[in-house]
């Protein structure tokens, strides 16, 4: 650890040498401020993050590394230029999200040059790449942190560094146990960035939401709930990847629905049998996908510019390759896709809005995800979410989706 210490010191004197003889990256101009915004700058920022940690910023931050670029649409539902704030990165918003890197390129030419430290993996990333970007806020997880449950954060060795460096580090969470963790991890980032009150916004639209779908279902008994299979980046593997215990079995159980993976799969996500998913008669079926563009040809074409006919198209070509086309859910109409990065966001309340209505389509007759996803562009995104996120198929006409 001495060691570790010894390195970060001698890059941080590197870093402010380079700064006084000129050679430093200029710093981006930060976006227009909210009122909180203006008001962090009077002061140091106290920040309570996902795991319960209190993080002191000295203001609101303007140079942020995020250690998984998944959570750029998470930062660009609080901030207007989230880029402007944005020094470092992992890659994969690049390639596992390339249509959606295309449409934040279009609007902010400046994330071409974000400098990446390291792909979305713990193993890759570079703390030495990353401290030289001289950050003022680090966002991670504690699973990229190494954190296992219940284990004190600050035995993370990558934490330490950081507070060694004096960088504060901020862990989200909309992963593990999103249900607990999204409004504490928005607060914690809004804040640290100076976005309060556009925050506070959000989080009334995700608790309203959330709440509609709870009083709902609040009545609903076990026999009540139908059995759903989520088939996890479908096409792209062989059948069929499945969510088990975890991050969308505790959504499809709020949405009133009852995950068949739950019953086979321990872990986090599994692969379930062709036989296993036909004897268990899934009354809806839910395909997801990312739609990046190495995927096209198996996957499902869904997200970022997608059409709804290749949207359909797509779906129809999943069912037929994994022989999922024999399903009662198919033959009834009960067959959808969705987006699969809805689950890693504050936005899988649209994720739950929309299976509460597959499930329960008398209960939520009312309910319109799409008109969600609507609102959410129209007050929280200026790269706005366009092209088709949700699908269905209709009812089966002899035998066939």
């Amino acid at each position: 650890m001495s060691r570790l210490l010894c390195l970060v010191r001698r890059m941080l004197f590197a870093a402010g040498l380079s700064l006084l003889c000129g050679a430093a990256h200029a710093q981006t101009a930060p976006a227009r401020p909210d009122k909180a915004a203006a008001r962090a700058e009077a002061g140091p920022i106290v920040v309570q993050d996902a795991l319960g940690r209190s993080v002191t910023l000295p203001r609101a931050a303007q140079r942020v590394v995020l250690a998984q670029a998944r959570h750029l649409p998470v930062l660009a539902l609080l901030h207007p230029d989230p880029v402007s704030i944005l020094v470092g990165w992992s890659d994969e918003f690049k390639t596992s999200f390339s249509s959606d890197y295309q449409e934040y390129l279009k609007v902010f030419p400046a994330i071409a040059d974000v400098a990446v430290v390291g792909r979305h993996t713990a193993d890759t990333f570079s703390l030495e790449k990353s401290l030289a970007l001289r950050p003022d806020l680090i966002v991670l997880t504690a699973s990229f942190a190494g954190i296992l449950p219940g284990q004190d954060p600050d035995t993370s060795p990558l934490i330490r560094s950081f507070q060694a460096a004096d960088v504060p580090v901020v862990v989200v969470d909309f992963f593990i146990d999103p249900l607990k963790n999204t409004v504490p991890s928005l607060k914690a980032l809004g804040q640290a960035i100076g976005r309060q009150e556009q925050t506070e916004s959000l989080i009334r639209f995700y608790q309203e939401r959330m709440q509609r779908v709870a009083e709902r279902i609040a009545t609903l008994d076990e026999k009540s709930k139908p059995p759903v299979f989520v088939h996890a980046h479908a096409g792209t593997t062989d059948c069929c990847n499945s969510p088990g215990t975890g991050t969308f079995n505790n959504m499809i159980s709020y949405a009133g629905g009852h995950n068949i993976g739950a019953d086979a799969i321990r872990n986090a996500t599994g692969r379930l049998s062709l036989e296993y998913i036909t004897s268990r008669n899934p009354k809806v079926y839910v395909a997801t996908g990312t739609g990046a563009k190495e995927r096209l040809g198996t996957g499902l074409t869904i997200g970022s510019g997608a059409s709804l006919a290749d949207a359909r198209a797509s779906l129809r070509r999943v069912l037929a390759a994994n022989r999922l086309t024999g399903l009662a859910a198919i033959r009834t109409g009960n067959a959808h896709g969705i987006w699969h990065a809805f689950n890693d966001s504050p936005l899988h309340v649209i994720f739950i809005e929309a299976l509460a209505s597959w499930l329960h389509p008398e209960l939520f007759k009312d309910v319109s995800p799409q008109a969600s996803l609507d609102e959410v562009n129209e007050r929280f995104l200026t790269v706005p979410m366009k092209g088709v996120y949700m699908v269905d198929l209709p009812p089966a006409e002899n035998g066939k989706p």
